[in-house]
């Protein structure tokens, strides 16, 4: 992915959407008066570019999202790798390719932890990254490193549960630990990390997996912040609690969506909630109803969730169950028709137009006819 083309402008998408940008850092919340309170915004030299202020609503929806979890294990700011920032991916990037050039033209036999890459946690985004991983690095090894062999490339999963993907349903697990196999990546499961070190991850049963670069993916919890807004009530990863409608728990008029809300999982016993990351957005079109709060109508107890899938990965193995319950069929489908149905998403009363058609044809026409004077993969 290329940031300078593929980023979104705000202030340019509010101009063609009818919503207006505000830069400011969100620091406090005042329910009475219904005012958000935003920190002043400074620029890489130190200069004010927005002062301290308030902005009212009528109603407010908060989707800040998460951060990652490290549950206080040694080593894991120090020497893993996150994911959480575009400057995380670029970090990763590099250090990939740098260590496939280093490794391509050394001379002397290659290091244990060399070439091996180790992915803590299972999860939605574990099990796509580890997927993702093999077909990039052979990719990334047809452009001229031809003296490395593709089977040196190392990919661990490792998970401290029984299987992967554990948030969903045991089919589902089935099937991409299946898939996983068939990629040849190493899955650990059971299997608890007590430390991330600079050759690899140390097990808390004794065992070490050499590995040159880790990623941390186990856990993620919302950010702190959230935990002052003007009591509102949160979870022990600092979630927002949220009814079924996506209404806080405390005020009709706070709504939370995505990672940031501990969303009740509908048709599921006991108090589960819909786990983060789990194609959980779609969510959000509650707000999109002609019957929501915010219209000045009852609110539905339930919003139909359309189906979701991996852009690569999905092809043989689903995602996962939908938050109202119902799990999805297995289905092979096209990568470049999901990558194209991803630039839709469907509001469940609004009229299907072709707007997302010409959108996401504008995209894969213009992928189309640049494949010959780009790499399929990032080089540098």
């Amino acid at each position: 992915m290329n940031l300078g083309m593929h980023e979104l402008s705000y202030m340019a998408q509010g101009h063609w959407h009818g919503f207006t940008d505000r830069i400011g850092e969100m620091t406090g919340l005042d329910r009475q008066r219904r005012v958000v309170h935003l920190a002043p915004h400074v620029d890489e030299f130190g200069e004010v570019v927005t002062p301290l202020r308030e902005i009212g609503y009528d109603t407010l929806v908060l989707a800040v999202g998460s951060q990652t979890n490290d549950f206080g294990t040694p080593g894991v700011r120090a020497h893993a790798i996150a994911l959480e920032t575009p400057a995380d991916a670029e970090q990763f990037h590099r250090r990939l390719v740098n260590a496939c050039i280093r490794a391509h033209v050394q001379t002397e036999a290659l290091r244990p932890n060399q070439l091996q890459v180790a992915i803590i946690g299972a999860g939605a985004t574990g099990v796509e990254l580890a997927a993702e991983l093999k077909h990039t690095t052979r990719e990334l090894l047809s452009y001229g490193l031809d003296r490395l062999d593709p089977t040196r490339l190392g990919i661990h999963l490792i998970e401290a549960g029984p299987r992967v993907l554990p948030a969903l349903p045991q089919r589902l697990s089935d099937s991409a630990m299946r898939q996983l196999k068939a990629l040849n990546v190493t899955v650990h499961t059971d299997a608890r990390v007590s430390e991330v070190r600079p050759d690899g991850v140390h097990l808390a049963d004794g065992r070490c997996i050499p590995a040159e670069l880790v990623v941390w993916a186990a856990g993620v919890k919302a950010p702190e912040f959230l935990c002052g807004l003007d009591s509102l009530e949160v979870n022990r990863i600092n979630q927002l609690r949220v009814r079924p409608t996506l209404q806080t728990t405390l005020d009709d008029h706070v709504f939370a969506l995505g990672d940031c809300a501990a969303s009740p999982w509908l048709g599921r016993e006991g108090k589960l909630c819909v786990p983060p990351r789990a194609g959980r957005t779609p969510a959000s079109l509650a707000l999109g109803r002609r019957d929501c709060p915010a219209h000045g109508r009852p609110a539905s107890q339930g919003v139909a969730i359309p189906r979701f899938r991996f852009s690569r990965f999905a092809r043989r193995a689903q995602h996962g169950g939908q938050p109202h319950g119902r799990a999805g069929r297995t289905q092979p489908v096209a990568g470049g028709l999901l990558c194209l149905a991803h630039v839709r998403v469907p509001l469940p009363d609004a009229p299907a137009g072709p707007a997302w058609l010409a959108q996401g044809g504008a995209r894969h026409g213009s992928a189309f006819l640049s494949r010959g004077t780009r790499p399929r993969v990032k080089l540098h």
